[in-house]
């Protein structure tokens, strides 16, 4: 079994509270660095690159370098995925760290938390990270996302700003009514940076209507280990609803041969969610046109 990726949430911490993410239920918790490098020597052997998160931000921790030197050290890349608001927090030598491959910054984070910071106090960080990234000729790329072109959510007010600041940054033209036209998935900044578009999705819930049967990446291109070491099979199950085991009592190996991880991996190649949360995740359907 390989992995295109695996998920491991250094932290469940994400210090905003966008209104187009779910409640965090579970308690606050960061993933010591011991447990994470015994987790690490685990992942290896299924993958070679390590998404630093689930729910939370791993820039939110200060010992990042840290992590990301445990994961150098094992010879995994990494990706982090970010809202943007912690750049400050870290030098770009760690940012641009050996190891990671790739940054990943939602920008729609900022319309939708009550922030004390203007846009322009936002939005200058990012861009200044993608400078340094071109002026050091550093080798990552930059994914600066902006999921939020469906109209029943719609940001046009919001996006129209957004592009002329990146315009004016980099020597490419973003067309608000071209790109809400023609849906774009990205359009290439510089060597490396790009900005990537996507709509809001909705976060499974019990509480969701059922969708019903389909296909899902879960268990197949990845799997997902939250802070509290809890092994999940996709990377939005964020409050751990389908448990797999737990890697303070059970191997990787264990977890993710167990019945339950079994019988849902065989489910989805037959087109089946065997899981209520799964039955109840409206994501799948990407995999399912």
């Amino acid at each position: 079994m390989k992995f295109y990726r695996i998920y491991i949430e250094l932290t469940n911490v994400c210090g905003l509270s966008c209104s187009f993410c779910p409640t965090k239920e579970l308690p606050s918790k960061e993933m010591d660095l011991d447990f994470f490098e015994s987790v690490v020597k685990q992942a290896k052997v299924y993958t070679n690159e390590i998404a630093c998160h689930v729910v939370g931000d791993p820039l939110t921790l200060s010992n990042l370098s840290d992590y990301l030197d445990i994961l150098h050290k094992h010879g995994l890349k990494a990706m982090l995925t970010t809202s943007g608001y912690f750049l400050k927090k870290h030098s770009y030598d760690t940012l641009f760290h050996p190891c990671v491959k790739q940054i990943n910054i939602s920008l729609n984070s900022f319309n939708k938390n009550d922030t004390s910071i203007t846009f322009e106090q936002y939005i200058n960080p990012v861009l200044a990270l993608c400078q340094a990234k071109l002026a050091r000729e550093e080798d990552l790329f930059i994914n600066l996302r902006v999921w939020n072109l469906d109209e029943m959510m719609s940001e046009r007010t919001f996006n129209e700003t957004l592009f002329e600041k990146i315009s004016s940054t980099f020597d490419t033209k973003l067309n608000l009514e071209n790109i809400y036209d023609e849906r774009p998935k990205s359009i290439r900044l510089a060597s490396k940076v790009l900005v990537h578009f996507d709509n809001y999705f909705e976060w499974p819930s019990l509480n969701n209507k059922n969708y019903g049967d389909g296909t899902c990446q879960g268990l197949q291109s990845h799997v997902a280990i939250l802070a509290s070491g809890k092994v999940v099979p996709c990377c939005l199950d964020c409050d751990g609803i389908i448990e797999l085991g737990d890697l303070h009592e059970y191997t990787l190996n264990e977890i993710l041969t167990s019945n339950r991880a079994v019988n849902m991996l065989e489910g989805f190649k037959e087109g089946k969610a065997i899981e209520e949360l799964c039955q109840k995740c409206s994501y799948k359907d990407r995999f399912n046109t």
